[in-house]
């Protein structure tokens, strides 16, 4: 079985029927996302709560990629050092990873185009404008 993805989910995980609210601790900006994005994979029936861990991490990815990206439009993308060196932002490299993180985990959760034509995620209408960014 090596190399190839499950068809559906696993038995004994039982589908949310229901937006979960996102967990307090969540940045703004990570609990806007988690409310656009939880609505969304419950309707194509594919959250389950052993997946709520992934969705936390992709959530809060999104917030410190928006963060740096406030940081970099307010401070910009490089900046003179001691020695009048200019150089990266380091805000450049946060957001870097964050997007990183968010592309993995939008992978497992199905949010991309590649993911969404796997056999699993595939939904009823065929219908993904509602993840547009």
């Amino acid at each position: 079985m090596r190399g190839r993805k499950p068809n559906e989910i696993a038995p004994g995980s039982s589908v949310l029927m229901e937006a979960p609210k996102p967990p307090a601790h969540l940045a703004p900006d990570a609990k806007r996302e988690w409310k656009r994005i939880a609505p969304i994979l419950v309707e194509r029936g594919v959250l389950t709560g052993a997946d709520l861990g992934i969705l936390e991490s992709y959530c809060t990815a999104f917030a410190r990629m928006r963060e740096a990206e406030r940081t970099i439009a307010r401070e910009g993308v490089t900046f003179l050092n001691a020695r009048g060196e200019h150089k990266r932002h380091p805000a450049s490299g946060i957001q870097n990873e964050s997007i990183k993180t968010m592309r993995l985990c939008a992978n497992e959760l199905g949010l991309t185009p590649v993911s969404r034509s796997r056999s699993n995620f595939k939904t009823d209408d065929g219908d993904d404008s509602s993840l547009d960014f």
